[in-house]
């Protein structure tokens, strides 16, 4: 399929370019990089110098143009410098108010707490205290899992396989914390071989039987962290029916239950929060990214009868970032009054089935999925040995991911194995540049992907 859809006109980038100076290109700068820095992620598969941005599109120092669909990990819900964002940072700047002022009260802290307020599921909010600590979705994490350790007396924690709570590969806390994994249930890799209802069914009774047998080895646990949907796990929806139930045994055994909106939050699923789509409440939400309006902020909300911590538990000193709370204020205003949860429901759902269209004619591409617009294709070996979906192929997603470089399309890659392309595109994402980003990633994939490829395209 050829590329149709042309750039974004120079009109959709600021109109004046950074002053030029001396100093390396493009390709110095990258080469000191790899010699200064410890760059193992996105500076190896995506060798760009970004230089300006606008929306949808990043223009490199070398002039090339991109449609950025890793949006910073998912942090840019409205895309890059978007207007709405810049003004309420100039205003901060402009008024001369303090940009660093620890927990203490300000005007800024006020607006942004009464806006999230009115985001949250009415039960929650009703009853909800935040707590600011670090500025990142780790920080909210460990501030989230000291939270009910102290509430409830208790050490263990429960979370699920294949999930990524933060930089760690799973929750974790200082002393004797204990981390029991549950299953996720799913179903192209279903743990039970059944996948549907019936192995999210066989799921939640798994974490029942293991709560309820004394001899299980795990004790009542201090509470239970889940994404909505696992997002550098493999891009894994949790079934809605799943989510009610584990609702209803963690209730019943006043089991905290934390629902982990770092990456799914602010309307990127197709609903503001994304536990809304199943309709729990749950007892503490971790919030990061996308709240901050581009700017780092986390927060933890959680029910008031758990705030038993002493003064200054799990604080840290970057938890009063004014600017954040203006920028994420704003972004949550924007989202909620042009209603972007529900846009992004709608092109989601036209996307997901565009791709699936798509993978009908690629058998390397073992399952399209994903909520709202957060999509992921899973690129697995289907020649590979042993029963049951094929192995995922790493290498294949890594070469599709180069030619969506090449066709000028930022993509990323997430997974256990790193064998699933992922798009996190901005709420604000238009049919036109929905249609762009379709056409350059089916172009990519059919490259990659058909007999005979060229060896610059080869995994």
């Amino acid at each position: 399929m050829a590329v149709t859809e042309p750039a974004p006109p120079r009109a959709a980038l600021p109109a004046s370019a950074p002053p030029a100076r001396r100093g390396p290109g493009p390709a110095g700068i990258l080469r000191r990089q790899s010699l200064r820095e410890s760059a193992r992620t996105y500076a190896r598969s995506l060798p760009i110098v970004p230089v300006r941005a606008r929306g949808l599109t990043i223009e490199g120092a070398d002039g090339r143009r991109y449609l950025d669909c890793l949006s910073g990990g998912g942090s840019l819900a409205l895309g890059h410098n978007h207007p709405v964002v810049l003004e309420a940072i100039r205003k901060v700047l402009d008024s001369g108010a303090p940009l660093h002022v620890m927990d203490l009260a300000t005007p800024l802290k006020d607006a942004f707490v009464t806006e999230l307020f009115a985001t949250l599921p009415p039960a929650l909010a009703s009853r909800a205290r935040v707590r600011f600590c670090g500025p990142a979705g780790a920080d909210a994490v460990e501030a989230a899992v000291e939270l009910v350790r102290t509430a409830t007396g208790r050490d263990g924690l429960l979370a699920c396989t294949g999930a990524s709570h933060g930089v760690t590969e799973e929750p974790r806390a200082t002393g004797d914390l204990r981390v029991t994994r549950l299953p996720y249930p799913q179903d192209y890799r279903c743990p039970f071989g059944t996948g549907g209802p019936e192995g999210a069914e066989l799921a939640a009774r798994r974490a029942e039987l293991l709560l309820a047998d004394a001899g299980s080895g795990v004790p009542l646990p201090a509470g239970l962290i889940v994404e909505p949907v696992q997002g550098e796990g493999d891009v894994l929806p949790a079934p809605d029916v799943w989510l009610r139930r584990m609702r209803e045994i963690t209730e019943a055994r006043s089991i905290p239950l934390i629902a982990d909106e770092v990456q799914t939050g602010v309307g990127r699923t197709g609903a503001f929060w994304a536990v809304e789509h199943s309709g729990i409440v749950p007892d503490v939400m971790v919030l990061s990214k996308a709240v901050g309006g581009s700017l780092p902020l986390a927060v933890v909300v959680y029910r008031d009868d758990l705030d038993a911590g002493e003064p200054g538990a799990h604080a840290g000193t970057f938890r009063g970032n004014q600017l954040a709370m203006a920028a994420g204020a704003a972004t949550l205003a924007h989202v909620r009054r042009h209603r972007l949860a529900e846009r992004a429901a709608e092109l989601g759902t036209r996307m997901l089935d565009h791709l699936r269209a798509v993978a009908a004619d690629h058998p390397q591409i073992g399952e399209v999925r994903g909520r709202g617009l957060m999509i992921g294709v899973e690129l697995v070996d289907p020649e590979g040995p042993g029963a049951g979906p094929p192995p995922p192929a790493p290498r294949l997603a890594a070469a599709v991911q180069r030619a969506c470089l090449d066709r000028g399309l930022i993509v990323d890659l997430c997974g256990r194995r790193s064998s699933v392309v992922r798009l996190l595109p901005p709420l604000t994402l238009t049919d036109d540049q929905a249609a762009a980003v379709l056409d350059r990633l089916s172009d990519a994939l059919a490259r990659v992907l058909k007999p005979g490829r060229p060896e610059s395209d080869r995994p």
